[in-house]
């Protein structure tokens, strides 16, 4: 099961944010039958827009988007998380693929996403107008892009690590941490942070090791530590519906609908989350 943690640390001047999203990912995956480093990219950002949501939002039905959009060959990135665990998301082109990389033989999300492009948030409250920020991005990764567009964009400066690690069977581990540094927060609380963060080295490899629990009390050593009890499920799991699904054909024209209907009926595919609708010609018919 997939599930967040999330507490204080340093008498309350950080907020931490911690996701175990492997379950969840994997399901994304197999959903958009996804590449390896395409998997990795739309891994980190749904659990970078679950992490976000409990940053920018109050409310259940309150929604996070992100959309990433770079100049590699991935194209765009497209996913949404909120307060309730559910996350959805999907990417422009799932069969883009690179080689790791030769540096330290991980994927290439980066290079898979490109350098040139644009970090873009939107969030969606109740009885309010969408709002989006965005900013440039910096390296493509995800987890950086989404730093800065805390900082530029909502002036909350803080620390986020995003990961998904696969092998020939599939997903192993995806996760995050989000930590939010609250005004007072002491040069010396950011310092020790800084130097436990290094110290903790690539956020897969720690979970697989210690798991995410072990991960966050690593992270926030000697900064006092405290914890919710509970933890938030989260899935990935999408507003789609056989009802959606019908309506959207009335976009078509009656020619074409004709034409669904002489061919026994319209598969319709959820662009969010893969799932299929077999539409019969009869259902077809009740939209004349």
């Amino acid at each position: 099961m997939s599930y967040l943690l999330s507490g204080t640390a340093a008498n309350t001047t950080l907020r931490v944010f911690a996701a175990d999203t492997t379950a969840l990912v994997q399901l994304a995956r197999e959903r958009h039958d996804l590449s390896p480093t395409a998997t990795a990219a739309l891994g980190r950002s749904l659990t970078g827009a679950l992490l976000t949501a409990q940053v920018l939002t109050k409310r259940d039905q309150d929604r996070v988007t992100l959309r990433i959009q770079g100049d590699g060959a991935l194209g765009y990135i497209v996913a949404e998380g909120g307060l309730d665990g559910a996350a959805r998301g999907y990417v422009k082109n799932p069969d883009a693929d690179l080689p790791p990389r030769v540096s330290d033989n991980k994927l290439d999300v980066g290079g898979l996403v490109g350098k040139n492009g644009e970090f873009a948030v939107m969030r969606l409250l109740e009885n309010t107008e969408p709002y989006t920020g965005s900013v440039p991005l910096v390296s493509g990764e995800i987890a950086d892009d989404l730093a800065a567009y805390l900082w530029q964009s909502e002036q909350i400066p803080s620390a986020v690590l995003l990961g998904v690690h696969l092998d020939s069977s599939g997903v192993t581990h995806a996760g995050g941490i989000l930590i939010q540094a609250i005004a007072g927060a002491a040069d010396s609380t950011l310092a020790q942070l800084e130097q436990n963060i290094a110290n903790l080295g690539q956020l897969t490899n720690a979970m697989r090791t210690i798991g995410l629990l072990g991960a966050v009390q690593q992270t926030l050593e000697g900064l006092d530590l405290a914890l919710q009890p509970d933890a938030l499920a989260l899935e990935f799991k999408c507003r789609c519906s056989m009802e959606r699904s019908l309506a959207s054909l009335v976009y078509f024209s009656s020619s074409e609908r004709q034409e669904m209907i002489e061919a026994g009926g319209q598969e319709v595919i959820c662009h969010w989350c893969g799932q299929k609708y077999q539409v019969l010609p009869e259902q077809i018919r009740s939209l004349e």
